[in-house]
């Protein structure tokens, strides 16, 4: 089957890819080897992080543009998919009046609060006495399941194919495109955008020189407000969320722990989703487990006992989803040959979805990497051409 461009993966940097291509009057197929919703990948859930602070100025940048691009996705799908409850960074750390003092020479609104200050606006969370915190309003929370069904619904709705159970054998380049073969048939066209996730390197490894890109489970706990009843929104100034807690934090330790809404995903009312990031066990995207870790959900309970006091500290579902990492945390969005090479990784790609799609479409219509610190030859320390 021919086609103008053939996407490889479904989570939401190629559900975003297909969106953005259908847009541009592109012929897509969009494949992707599970079923929709399924719990195998990095995409799932209702619950992702959608947050402009950064200790990097390219990224505080790049979260305008994604934040633009997913009120147009909202307006189009005439759903809300982030939800903007604001964000507080704290610890005993330079990081958050460090983000602090990017965002507003970015003309991001920002805060700096003292402990007692931040105490008060959010009572369920224990600041120290020495802690430094920062808050800014325009942090929030993906709904990424939604994200994901409304792009391939609009996609399709402009005559993509999006087909599920259908996974990707083998992909082959020559000097004209890109073959994906499947059991279903095989699927041509002269641009091949893989965002595979985990299965990145095993579907392309053998054409393109990657970078090192390292696969782990990483293990998130979901917690009621403490009484097992809702809470009351926050203060005014603060974000509404449950437990007194705010809609997202985190607390800059190392690792650092995050937490956030955790949407549909418990069953529970204002449940709190908290995480260690990037700490994991080392695995592929077939051989993961999807077993949790005891160290890791003991160092999490610890954690809410000490630091989240509004929170019940036994869990009240827990779940697994992969990260896809380079050394860097910086993304793969490059081409080489017919190949799109979209992988906005590292554990903190989510937010940049329906710009990754706009990237890989520009890459696959032939246009250069926007981003020198995206390309592979960055990756692979190599001069630009």
């Amino acid at each position: 089957m021919l086609a103008d461009v053939v996407i490889v993966g479904a989570g939401l940097a190629g559900s975003a890819a297909a969106w953005a291509l259908s847009r541009r009057g592109r012929e897509v197929v969009l494949l992707e080897a599970f079923e929709p919703g399924h719990r195998r990948g990095s995409s799932h859930g209702s619950a992702r992080v959608f947050r402009r602070a950064y200790s990097d100025p390219l990224f505080v940048r790049l979260t305008g543009v994604a934040g633009r691009l997913w009120r147009e996705l909202e307006d189009e799908a005439g759903e809300e998919l982030v939800r903007i409850t604001g964000a507080v960074d704290f610890g005993v750390s330079p990081a958050p009046e460090k983000m602090y003092h990017l965002l507003t020479a970015h003309q991001v609104p920002a805060e700096l609060l003292t402990p007692a200050q931040a105490a008060e606006r959010w009572p369920g969370i224990a600041f120290g006495a020495d802690d430094a915190v920062m808050f800014h309003p325009e942090g929030g929370v993906i709904d990424a399941d939604r994200a994901m069904a409304a792009m391939q619904r609009l996609a399709a709705a402009r005559g993509a194919q999006v087909r599920h159970h259908t996974p990707a054998v083998r992909i082959e380049g020559s000097d004209s495109g890109g073959t994906v073969h499947t059991a279903d048939g095989s699927f041509e066209a002269p641009a091949v955008v893989v965002a595979a996730g985990a299965w990145l390197e095993p579907l392309l490894g053998g054409q393109v020189r990657l970078p090192p890109l390292q696969v782990t489970q990483v293990d998130a706990f979901q917690f009621a407000p403490a009484g097992g009843a809702p809470a009351e929104g926050a203060p005014a100034g603060g974000a509404p969320a449950g437990a007194g807690v705010g809609g997202v934090f985190i607390r800059h330790e190392d690792p650092p722990v995050y937490g956030l809404l955790a949407g549909r995903d418990s069953g529970v009312p204002d449940a709190i989703k908290v995480g260690v990031h990037g700490q994991g066990r080392v695995t592929t995207g077939d051989d993961r487990d999807g077993v949790v870790s005891q160290v890791i959900r003991e160092r999490v309970r610890q954690f809410v006992m000490n630091h989240v006091p509004g929170l019940d500290p036994a869990p009240v579902t827990e779940l697994t989803c992969l990260y896809t990492s380079t050394p860097s945390e910086d993304f793969i969005l490059d081409r080489h040959g017919p190949f799109v090479i979209c992988s906005p990784c590292s554990g903190h790609g989510a937010k940049f979805a329906p710009l990754s799609g706009e990237i890989a479409a520009d890459l696959a219509d032939g246009t250069a990497p926007p981003e020198r610190r995206f390309t592979l030859a960055a990756h692979l320390g190599e001069a630009p051409s």
